[in-house]
């Protein structure tokens, strides 16, 4: 990252609350960016860096919100949110705040309330990446809210990454966030189950990567033709011409049937073994694997 600061003195001026890691790169990205930037901690001494750059630190969450035309918020979660500024309810008027919590849609919109009744709007904010690469090239965040508000207060938000406006739904940012980190600990769950089970022969996880992951990964698990079948998935069209759900069922069998041989942990074959036949039953044996989609758009029952 670079230190040098922008000399543009019209830069607009921001609240920051929250400093944790996160809050901290927000925080030094904006004053890179020459952001005048007002900041609130519950524990104060962590703006001394910042202070020392440039920024003001406030005695109040409620100074801070007055200090700026919008506020982010960077705390622990949605019901922090109201508790350190449940306070400063009267600073919010006419005031926007864009919240980066993580959270669930329903309180996304909760926040949408909440925000309104106190005369203040309101983003749903999410970070995409780890703290090191915000302000850096490829750092997406989503927001989802009011365009007008997204459009108002565009300059901060690039200066942080890349800004994505998903549409004025205020839960779509965090519901991205979280299918995103869904298909981030699937993947790591495949990764690493796959790593002990070869594991238990007495492969180094070094030696298993090259091949998994320097060459099965890319060439097998094709991103840019799944992409390429999203298409099939709003249309419901699954053709089984190279392979059907019940070929795949049977390849989840023997990986069930080889954890449970090699003595490695079987629950995550099993789930998926018990998900495809689930497909299978429902009539979807004869088409391919991505029928499975039908069973994830419905609640998994229970007895």
């Amino acid at each position: 990252m670079t230190t040098q600061r922008s000399t543009d003195q019209h830069r607009k001026p921001v609240t920051l609350l929250g400093l944790g890691p996160m809050g901290l790169s927000l925080a030094q990205t904006l004053l890179r960016r020459g952001h005048p930037l007002t900041l609130w901690n519950r524990s104060p001494e962590k703006a001394d860096g910042l202070v020392a750059e440039g920024a003001r630190r406030a005695r109040t969450a409620a100074e801070a919100v007055a200090a700026s035309p919008v506020t982010l918020v960077c705390l622990a979660g949605y019901a922090t949110m109201y508790e350190v500024l449940e306070p400063a309810a009267a600073a919010l008027e006419g005031r926007s705040l864009v919240n980066l919590c993580s959270g669930t849609p329903a309180e996304a919109h909760a926040a949408v309330t909440w925000s309104g009744e106190r005369g203040a709007r309101y983003l749903d904010g999410a970070v995409m990446v780890p703290p090191p690469m915000v302000g850096e090239p490829g750092a997406v965040f989503l927001y989802s809210g009011p365009r007008e508000v997204f459009d108002e207060h565009l300059e901060p938000l690039t200066s942080l990454g890349d800004p994505r406006h998903l549409g004025e739904d205020p839960g779509l940012a965090v519901l991205y966030n979280t299918a995103m980190l869904d298909m981030m600990y699937t993947t790591l769950n495949g990764w690493l189950h796959a790593t002990a089970l070869v594991g238990s022969a007495g492969v180094p996880a070094r030696q298993f990567a090259e091949l998994a992951l320097g060459w099965f990964m890319p060439a097998v698990v094709d991103y840019a033709a799944l992409a390429r079948q999203a298409p099939d998935l709003d249309a419901g069209t699954y053709p089984g011409t190279l392979n059907t759900l019940e070929m795949n069922l049977n390849a989840l069998e023997h990986i069930t049937r080889t954890s449970q041989e090699q003595g490695i942990d079987s629950a995550h074959p099993r789930l998926m073994k018990e998900i495809a036949g689930r497909a299978v039953a429902e009539g979807h044996g004869g088409r391919n694997y991505l029928a499975v989609y039908e069973l994830f758009k419905k609640a998994t029952p229970h007895p």
